[in-house]
């Protein structure tokens, strides 16, 4: 069985309850870490998984959001004795790297070794024997890759877009990605009032109607912003006129079962 969790699913500046956008994947108590903000030691402990068990962590890009708990999440470890891949394009993992030596994260002493994989554009590699994972280039950030991956006991693929705005590869791809769990910064009506939003990330509107003319089975909308006034019942209002399909807008520190059952009934636990 293959859990989801939410660590957080808020923009770069945190909502009340929902703090900067981060997902862990338990797969046989193995852990795969997507990007890794704040406290994610602690976050992973609540959600019952146990930190020490990470054996691979994925950054989409190296906005502040998505990596200034990766020294805090190391130094946790740091007396761990286990090997931990690190994936990200050439730009993420050099970055990281120099981030973690700056604070001698990489030195002999440190037990919990890193071994860094920087991805080409659309290289696929193994995460685990039954999870195999893509590399996208998305256009948020020069460092920005989206995660395609595929559950090959659940017979299932899922895409995370990381920070984005609408890319249209992504939505055109084949086979189409069954669960799309996608970038759905704020309502259009914000987008409008600040037209450069559109250049770095995606409203409700747009992500309802391009995931109806994709095909997506289930769509998992997140990256709220947290400096905007709107509700959750606006997101889902705007995602709805276009799109019909199963429909999970996740809280922090919720927990999804990766099975078929994902696209046909309310699963969260």
């Amino acid at each position: 069985m293959t859990e989801l969790g939410f660590l957080g699913t808020g923009g770069s500046i945190p909502r009340k309850g929902r703090n900067n956008a981060s997902l862990v994947l338990n797969r046989d108590g193995k852990l795969v870490l997507i990007d890794c903000p704040g406290d994610a030691y602690g976050k992973i402990k609540k959600l019952g998984f146990v930190p020490r068990n990470i054996c691979s962590l994925f950054i989409t890009h190296i906005h502040p959001d998505h990596v200034y708990g990766l020294p805090a999440l190391i130094h946790s470890l740091m007396l761990e004795d286990m090997s931990l891949l690190f994936y990200g394009s050439h730009e993420t993992v050099r970055f990281c790297k120099d981030l973690l030596d700056l604070f001698h994260l990489l030195d002999e002493k440190i037990k919990c070794r890193i071994r860094f994989e920087p991805l080409e554009e659309g290289q696929s590699f193994q995460i685990h024997p039954s999870l195999r994972a893509s590399s996208i280039r998305i256009p948020h950030s020069s460092s920005s890759l989206a995660l395609d991956l595929y559950f090959k006991e659940e017979n299932l693929s899922l895409l995370y877009s990381g920070d984005t705005p609408v890319h249209e590869p992504l939505f055109n791809r084949s086979p189409t990605p069954e669960i799309l769990i996608h970038d759905c910064s704020a309502p259009s009506r914000f987008f409008k009032q600040f037209p450069s939003l559109s250049k770095m990330h995606t409203h409700s509107l747009d992500l309802g109607k391009m995931a109806h003319q994709a095909g997506a089975r289930c769509l998992i909308p997140i990256h709220f912003f947290g400096e905007l006034e709107y509700s959750m019942e606006e997101i889902e209002k705007e995602i709805r006129e276009n799109y019909k399909n199963r429909l999970i807008i996740p809280e922090d520190l919720d927990k999804i079962r990766i099975s078929r059952s994902l696209l046909e009934k309310d699963v969260m636990v």
